[in-house]
């Protein structure tokens, strides 16, 4: 089957944009399809469980804040942020890790364990962790 377009027939010079559009609209279906898969990790990973887990070495400084505020640097009583800044800094220098636990009871308000967080940051420790029970069932 031809079609006889004959001699007076101008060639055709224009493009065909109707595959062009078609193929464009199978690309972004296909990323529309795929974009999800690629945030999702590729790694299988089980997350360990809410529990605390004793420290191995003792090479750290524990300060201890307990219900009505008072402020122990490893057993060593303090009566201000200011004086717990030195004690901590002292403290720290005298060990290698220089790791700091904070111990503070859970009745306490969040303001003062904040100060005491941003003053231990002050002395520039590697670490601060936060101690915690471990977690009961059922509860």
């Amino acid at each position: 089957m031809s079609v006889d377009v004959g001699e007076d027939a101008d060639p055709i010079t224009e493009i065909n944009v109707t595959p062009l559009v078609d193929v464009c609209l199978v690309l972004v279906i296909i990323f529309m399809v795929t974009a999800p898969m690629m945030t999702q990790s590729k790694l299988s990973v089980t997350l360990p469980k809410a529990a605390t887990d004793e420290s191995k070495n003792e090479d750290h400084v524990t300060i201890t804040i307990d219900k009505d505020g008072k402020i122990n640097v490893n057993e060593s009583v303090v009566f201000s942020i200011d004086q717990m800044e030195s004690v901590l800094a002292r403290k720290l220098a005298a060990t290698d890790e220089q790791v700091v636990i904070i111990k503070a009871d859970e009745l306490l308000e969040n303001g003062k364990v904040m100060d005491v967080m941003e003053a231990a940051k002050k002395v520039k420790p590697k670490k601060i962790y936060f101690a915690t029970q471990h977690k009961k069932e059922g509860i």
